[in-house]
């Protein structure tokens, strides 16, 4: 009896086994199905926020008699139609909203990219971009190249500020440093100005389990640090080298679009909160998105701009692991 109970229950466990393979595999096809069926694989969104604040503060108002309502909407008419002209005229100028969320790789670029040359061939004299931003930072080349896409913006006179509502370090200072004004809130994080790498040595592992490990370079750098094989100092020296080099690339970039700050007191790899980083130089007011937002909504067009693209399912699988292991890395707290 107990072989037959053993043999039962083996079966019930391979049967959920296989229901549950079934039901992933379903799941996947139906995202490769739902990715395949979309018709605009890339566009450019625009929301206009002032309706959105408009319709918030309609809703708070008191709406209680029908001639309060009438005179509501007689006067919203009126404001948007001044609004039309002022825009035909070219007197209301353009806020572009953009967000950008960080992870590793700054995979962001790519719409980031687009966004920024949108922008650049419609802008006029007196339109500007908000960004939105939130990074914990990255990839060197990656980040390198995000802050490039903001720079086309200053190098064409287009205002940028760049406001950092929870975390803008390493990398996410990289480019927000490009902005022409730049603004937190009181509780983010910010900073972190330095260069970091890491990685395990299994050489020794290999060598008790009697496992060698050949590398085999042309040019006598090619190859510094190894993970199999055996490090020795002067590759040491030469990895450390190249991570002052990227710190002192680093500076400079900050240097030269915040010639105000004092570069040798900041670039320790420290991070600061808000109202700190404002006493630091590292940014120039104290302030959410939203305030700033709200500030400017009466004598701007509130524009927000997205650029969509449809990923392939490997590649969102991707971002979500680096994701979860940038998450997993972080060990900043409040």
């Amino acid at each position: 009896m107990d072989v037959v109970a053993d043999y039962g229950l083996f079966l019930a466990k391979t049967a959920t086994l296989l229901v549950a393979l079934a039901i992933a595999l379903g799941l996947v096809a139906a995202a490769i199905a739902r990715g395949r069926s979309g018709t605009r694989r890339e566009y450019l969104e625009l929301t206009r926020l002032n309706d959105h604040f408009r319709e918030m503060s309609r809703r708070i108002e008191d709406d209680r008699t029908r001639t309060a309502r009438l005179k509501r909407r007689a006067l919203r008419g009126q404001r948007r139609q001044q609004r039309a002209e002022r825009r035909r005229e070219g007197r209301l100028p353009r806020l572009f909203v953009l967000d950008f969320h960080g992870d590793m790789r700054a995979s962001a670029t790519d719409s980031l990219r687009q966004e920024v040359s949108a922008i650049i061939a419609s802008a006029h004299d007196s339109d500007e971009v908000l960004l939105r931003l939130e990074s914990p930072g990255g990839l060197v080349h990656a980040y390198g190249l995000a802050a490039s896409e903001l720079a086309r913006l200053r190098s064409r006179g287009i205002r940028l500020t760049v406001s950092v509502d929870r975390v803008a370090a390493s990398g996410g200072y990289l480019m927000a440093g490009v902005a022409d004004l730049i603004i937190a809130a009181p509780f983010a994080i910010v900073g972190s100005i330095g260069v970091v790498a890491q990685l395990p040595n299994f050489h020794r592992l290999l060598q008790r389990n009697d496992i060698d490990f050949e590398l085999h370079t042309a040019g006598e750098h090619k190859r510094t640090l190894t993970m199999f094989g055996e490090n020795t100092d002067d590759a040491r020296n030469k990895f450390r080298d190249e991570l002052e080099q990227i710190h002192d690339q680093f500076k400079a970039h900050l240097a030269r679009y915040r010639p105000r700050l004092d570069i040798d007191s900041v670039a320790t790899g420290e991070y600061w909160l808000g109202e700190q980083a404002r006493d630091m130089g590292l940014v120039d007011d104290v302030q959410t998105s939203d305030d700033f937002l709200l500030e400017r909504r009466e004598r701007m067009e509130l524009v927000g701009l997205k650029w969509h693209r449809k990923d392939g399912l490997g590649r969102r699988v991707t971002l979500a692991m680096e994701s979860l292991v940038a998450r997993a890395d972080q060990r900043l707290g409040t």
